[in-house]
């Protein structure tokens, strides 16, 4: 592991928390132009999951892997862990644009439980980025710009989530950024992990792969299907190709760099 690979690491870590801290923005922004982009930026985050899974993650990690079942075994594991862990932290993130009521007093316990489950899942980013850069960086880098348009509606709502749970909008934003922050542990944990032991890159991919197809299949999809996204199939398809296209540039992008 050289010095580049621990720069970028940390780098693309420390991304996903100014996403975090830039979606204080988000409560100045007017309802009716959050309502039009947010069913647009989800669709897209939809193309980039799956297609960092199909495109990226799960090609590298066959390469690497002296068997095609395993991987698929430890992708299937992925999934199966990101559905044991939302279940039982009721963690399923409600991407809802409505803005919240701010009348709220006391914090509930849904909005406590939602923070955990953030700061697992930007925990397992940080995990995510760091075994994406171990194989190679511009893995890496899709791997990044894929949980980083992810984590986009996903700050949007978490914040709602926590100003309607009874947190201050100062307060809620200031808990967003710290469970963010958790993507950075992650990274630097796993990177520690690879001086002393042998880490199964191959598994990890595979794992990653299963926790985005995850993501965008039970998660993201489902709200596009919500009455109130009020977004026509072609836009929706657009949206999602371009995100699906995206993933793909990085590809064409490193045949000619390599």
């Amino acid at each position: 592991m050289d010095w580049f690979t621990i720069f970028a690491t940390l780098t693309a870590s420390l991304a996903v928390v100014l996403i975090a801290a830039c979606s204080a923005f988000v409560l100045y922004i007017k309802d009716s132009t959050l309502k039009i982009w947010m069913p647009r930026l989800i669709a897209v985050a939809v193309g980039v999951l799956l297609g960092d899974a199909f495109l990226h993650l799960l090609p590298d990690a066959l390469k690497i892997s002296e068997s095609a079942s395993s991987v698929f075994l430890w992708t299937l594991t992925g999934i199966l862990c990101f559905y044991a862990i939302e279940q039982f932290l009721y963690w399923r993130h409600d991407h809802s644009i409505e803005m919240p009521a701010t009348d709220a007093r006391k914090p509930a316990t849904f909005a406590k439980m939602n923070l955990l489950g953030d700061g697992i899942h930007n925990f397992v980013d940080g995990i995510l980025i760091a075994s994406s850069f171990l194989v190679d960086p511009m893995l890496g880098a899709a791997t990044t710009f894929a949980i980083v348009i992810h984590e986009i509606p996903q700050e949007i709502s978490d914040i709602a989530v926590l100003v309607h749970g009874g947190f201050g909008k100062k307060q809620a934003v200031i808990l967003n950024v710290l469970c963010a922050s958790a993507c950075i542990a992650g990274a630097m944990l796993t990177m520690l992990a690879t001086q002393v032991t042998t880490l199964n890159l191959s598994a990890l991919l595979a794992i990653t792969a299963g926790g985005f197809i995850y993501i965008a299949t039970t998660d993201l999809i489902p709200l596009l299907r919500q009455p109130n996204m009020k977004l026509t199939l072609p836009i929706q398809v657009t949206a999602t190709a371009i995100g699906v296209i995206s993933m793909q540039a990085i590809l064409w992008l490193e045949a000619i760099i390599y």
